[in-house]
């Protein structure tokens, strides 16, 4: 069985560690907890090709656009879920942000975008011409929300087909 590290990076209260809970224990504490420094978790997964992964997500403090993530947290990453809060369209700003920053650091590795509280859809302040700007580009983008679980399988998932199939 492969082991990859993946990295949960984004802005402060996007949902991040909600959506490791959700991913690996299957709960949702609605009560916020900022994390401070990194949280580990592991969890084996099969992919739709049949591949095996065993994930150990480090789910990394809240960072604005102007606080670089720590390089040491991104060491030996093999990819990583990059959040941003739909109901705080300024999320998706220091995401893209975040995102340059860690490829300065790890450069070219799998990563998935993923747009979090999907259930407050009616609520969201994201741009959606942008996201689907976005996808036009290339980028994989999806909509997740830790509170009732939608999105979230699907997008490890689809990270974890990203990196089994990479060299």
């Amino acid at each position: 069985m492969k082991i990859r590290k993946i990295c949960m990076i984004g802005d402060f209260a996007v949902g991040k560690t909600s959506l490791v809970s959700r991913f690996v224990h299957q709960s949702f504490g609605d009560e916020y907890l900022t994390t401070v420094g990194v949280k580990i978790d592991t969890r084996e997964i099969r992919l739709p090709s049949g591949d095996e992964l065993k994930l150990v997500l480090w789910d990394i403090a809240g960072k604005s656009a102007f606080a670089r993530v720590d390089s040491n947290y991104l060491r030996d990453a093999a990819g990583y879920l990059l959040v941003a809060d739909g109901t705080r369209g300024a999320t998706l700003d220091n995401a893209l942000t975040l995102h340059a920053n860690v490829r300065e650091l790890v450069g070219e590795v799998p990563f998935c975008l993923l747009i979090n509280k999907a259930d407050l859809q009616p609520q969201w302040s994201v741009d959606r011409q942008r996201l689907d700007a976005l996808r036009a580009q290339g980028w994989p983008l999806g909509e997740t929300s830790a509170l009732d679980g939608s999105g979230v399988e699907a997008a490890f998932a689809r990270l974890g087909e990203q990196l089994v199939h990479r060299a």
